[in-house]
């Protein structure tokens, strides 16, 4: 007996990419594929009851149900091993053997007697390898403000670290040997300065090796010397009241100019920028499903819904990045040590560009890739922005240059310069965000259009 007619659905049903879907043609999304092989696998033969089916079963609707399962399973699971080697690599790379590269460092004797020639050709014969310092000395008349001159381009990012040789050294020393002065303060010979938020991780590596040299220098030169005043008629004066002229005549200060010291930051210079880009990537599925949802996504004009897609991006970002910033300073994350109280606002709208330029490149792949497929370029999207964001790219293999165009490398420095008071580039920062906001606005358009087309093919084909 033919079975009667299953009733038709009053609503037009929606492809995932925002196009109706004609009864009669075949679906253009993997997700409409899915759900058909979903009630498909759920349908039992006549006379049994539903949901009563075994994995193992012989009928012929359960090995096809079978053979749907495993190819999607297998075929998902090859990917996602493909996608370890092709994609982890990114970040597997940037931290293997790292640092890849020396950095440059300056000596500056502002000396110009003994200890400061003694100093400087000491460290300038230090042979750099691929996780130290090359040192290069530099002549003090660059310099013409003395070490805040030196100390002013480190911060500015000219060079990345400095060891000057301090004005007096030599004449102080003299002195004290003639005098026995037991006030004498081998420690303001020379100094070391750094900037550990311009990336503490780098300086963490290149502190421990920096202070190795120069308690070499300072050991090499304290033999040296102690030779030279053996003879010394006030040999015993200064044993008795100032030996530390004897067992260290010179020593060394160290100087952070920028130091890392506010913990917390830690969550918006690195790993906060991770759950940063899951945030959008949630705020771009919660768009679909609202399209979706209301059936505004088959329903509108492609001008019309490129146009819902972009202005309501904008709008869940200005406002999702509102309260993103509301959790740092919650946490007392200091905005105004550098730009007062429009370092909030400044944060604010460093985040809010910043959640654009990643959204929309992932709203743009939605489009293109499917929901079916999008969490694959996600994974590739979140590591090649992180693995540029851990070292610098000066120390990173050469491939890794291509940070310096993308989002997160970007918006970390800009946090840096904002909270620690590092080089001031937030023009450049905001710059290559926009441009990123630009390409996937564009992208956006592009993408929507060619699904679009393809639907219309579709029906015309069909009917």
């Amino acid at each position: 007996m033919p079975s009667a007619a299953a009733p038709t659905n009053s609503r037009a049903s929606v492809d995932h990419n925002g196009v109706p879907a004609d009864p009669g043609s075949p679906t253009l999304g993997g997700a409409d594929r899915d759900v058909d092989a979903e009630v498909d696998a759920e349908k039992q033969p006549a006379g049994r009851p539903p949901m009563s089916g075994k994995f193992l079963d012989k009928t012929p609707q359960a090995a096809a149900s079978r053979a749907a399962y495993l190819k999607a399973m297998v075929g998902g699971i090859v990917a996602i091993s493909i996608a370890i080697f092709a994609v982890f690599s990114i970040y597997w790379g940037s931290v293997w053997s790292s640092p890849r590269h020396s950095l440059p460092g300056w000596v500056v004797d502002f000396d110009g007697g003994f200890v400061g020639q003694t100093v400087s050709h000491a460290m300038s014969q230090i042979v750099p390898t691929a996780e130290s310092i090359a040192w290069t000395v530099v002549p003090a008349s660059q310099f013409p403000g003395g070490v805040e001159d030196v100390a002013a381009a480190i911060v500015d990012e000219k060079v990345w670290y400095a060891v000057t040789i301090n004005a007096g050294a030599s004449t102080n020393l003299t002195s004290a040997v003639s005098s026995a002065n037991a006030a004498y303060n081998s420690s303001a010979a020379f100094t070391f300065l750094g900037s550990e938020a311009r990336n503490e991780n780098i300086y963490a590596i290149h502190y421990s090796i920096i202070l190795g040299e120069l308690e070499n220098v300072s050991n090499q030169f304290a033999l040296s010397f102690l030779k030279n005043i053996s003879s010394s008629d006030n040999l015993s004066q200064i044993l008795s009241n100032a030996p530390q002229i004897v067992s260290r005549p010179i020593y060394f200060t160290t100087v952070n100019l920028r130091p890392f010291d506010v913990p917390v930051a830690a969550a918006v210079t690195f790993v906060g920028l991770i759950y940063l880009i899951i945030l959008t990537f949630f705020i771009t599925n919660v768009s679909f499903g609202a399209r979706a949802g209301s059936g505004l996504e088959g329903s509108l004009t492609l001008r019309s819904l490129i146009r819902l897609r972009l202005v309501t991006a904008f709008i869940a970002y200005f406002f999702v990045s509102l309260f993103y910033t509301l959790l740092s300073r919650a946490f007392q994350l200091p905005f105004n040590r550098h730009f007062g109280s429009a370092g909030f606002v400044i944060f604010w709208m460093l985040n809010f560009i910043g959640m654009l330029a990643v959204g929309l490149a992932l709203e743009a792949m939605f489009t293109l890739l499917t929901i079916r497929f999008v969490p694959f370029f996600l994974i590739l999207w979140i590591i090649s922005n992180v693995a540029v964001a851990v070292y610098p790219i000066d120390v990173l293999p050469h491939v890794y240059r291509y940070g310096y165009g993308f989002p997160v490398y970007n918006i970390s420095r800009a946090v840096r310069a904002i909270v620690f008071g590092t080089k001031n580039e937030l023009g450049l920062n905001f710059g290559v965000c926009i441009a990123w906001v630009g390409l996937s606005s564009v992208t956006i358009m592009v993408f929507q259009w060619m699904r679009r087309r393809e639907a219309v093919r579709a029906a015309q084909k069909a009917n």
